[in-house]
């Protein structure tokens, strides 16, 4: 998995644990919501400056985005 998809699966699954829909993201976050949605799919790379954005409305850490998903497993199990 390259690490775009390592992104978008993240994103993904952070987002989905706070519940909320593509378009409250981009709210929270300040972005467009089709960015959002490319930035899922892995569409698009993501700058630093919406990393941090991304991270801020998720209450996350901007690393959790970038962690393997065997990592994401292994955290989980603690």
């Amino acid at each position: 998995m390259d690490l775009r998809q390592v992104f978008a699966t993240n994103l993904r699954r952070l987002r989905h644990a706070k519940e909320l829909s593509q378009e409250e993201l981009a709210h929270k976050a300040r972005v467009n919501r089709t960015y959002v949605s490319k930035l899922e799919t892995g569409a698009t790379w993501a700058g630093l400056e919406v990393i941090a954005k991304l991270a801020k409305a998720l209450d996350a850490d901007p690393m959790e985005f970038l962690a393997s998903p065997q990592r994401n497993k292994k955290a989980g199990r603690s």
